[in-house]
């Protein structure tokens, strides 16, 4: 069993809506977890206000009252892959992720991730993500490592002041085989979730996503492209790459969602193709502009020594 090191929150709802405990409520918000199970966490006092105040079965519901609780699987995956620290001053952190390590928490994950690494390589404790990648994805995350100017940095990702590149390699139609290169296409359409709620889809509406793809090189049927996302929607360089009749390489969600082999290893040979390359901003605090750079490889398409660093 692995235990999280850190306590996640949950803030309650304003009303109770029947739920007369927080067991109740928390039995009911996380329906896949046994009750048996959160009983047992409640018990053994895994389950306490934000403060500390230990929260028992008969606890009453509080609206809008903060929940912290420990996360535990039964076997968490270990990643064998090595991240990078970038750049470190005294307001922010940049780090570049292997494939396959969440950012932080979630899921089967409990401590290996990005954010418990970066803790222990820093000693610091008060580290946060100011945004996030999907775990199938390689590349530069930025943190914050001061809450005084951390609202200014989230601002920044807020009012896309952030410009970000990415690195993908996906399948070729015939007709884009036979394309000229470099190739521009300016993506915009409108992503809402879909089912399963992990999952995106491209309905009608007002656009709400947008981003700049282009191809650059091609090897026989797969091709290079850098992309720029100019919103930040779930998944979206992924449907709008799909949306060109390009899936990127080795994407098990579009155009088709593969089954989860819950009862074996995780298969860390087919990475998702799909790195982020590029972080720019002008710095809120110190006016400095920064250009953060990934060398992280493409499993499909290496440029030197074809050395593997998923």
């Amino acid at each position: 069993m692995s235990k999280a090191k850190q306590a996640s929150e949950i803030t309650l709802p304003p009303k109770d809506l029947g739920w007369g405990t927080v067991l109740n409520f928390l039995i009911e918000k996380f329906h896949r977890i046994d009750a048996a199970i959160w009983r047992q966490r409640v018990a053994e006092g895994k389950v306490f206000w934000f403060g500390g105040e230990e929260i028992h079965a008969n606890t009453a519901f509080l609206p809008s009252r903060r929940v912290c609780y420990y996360r535990e699987v039964e076997a968490e995956p270990l990643i064998p892959f090595a991240h990078q620290m970038i750049y470190q001053d005294d307001h922010i952190l940049v780090a570049c992720k292997p494939h396959f390590l969440p950012v932080t928490p979630g899921g089967d994950f409990v401590n290996e991730c990005l954010l418990e690494r970066v803790k222990r390589d820093t000693g610091l404790q008060d580290v946060v993500a100011v945004h996030r990648l999907d775990k199938e994805t390689a590349g530069l995350v930025l943190f914050s490592v001061n809450s005084q100017s951390r609202p200014l940095y989230y601002q920044l990702f807020a009012d896309g002041l952030v410009q970000k590149t990415y690195s993908a390699v996906a399948t070729l139609s015939e007709t884009l085989q036979q394309l000229e290169l470099p190739q521009h296409w300016q993506v915009k359409n409108r992503l809402e979730k879909s089912s399963p709620a992990f999952l995106m889809q491209q309905v009608e509406g007002q656009a709400n996503a947008f981003s700049s793809l282009s191809l650059v090189d091609k090897r026989a049927d797969l091709g290079l492209f850098e992309l720029s996302p100019h919103t930040g929607k779930t998944h979206q360089l992924r449907l709008h790459m799909l949306s060109l009749g390009c899936p990127i390489l080795f994407d098990k969600y579009y155009p088709d969602l593969l089954p989860k082999q819950s009862d074996q290893p995780l298969d860390f040979t087919q990475p998702l193709q799909l790195v982020a390359r590029g972080l720019g901003f002008t710095d809120p605090v110190t006016g400095l502009k920064h250009q953060f750079e990934s060398e992280r490889q493409l499993l499909s398409w290496p440029v030197s020594d074809g050395t593997k660093e998923y």
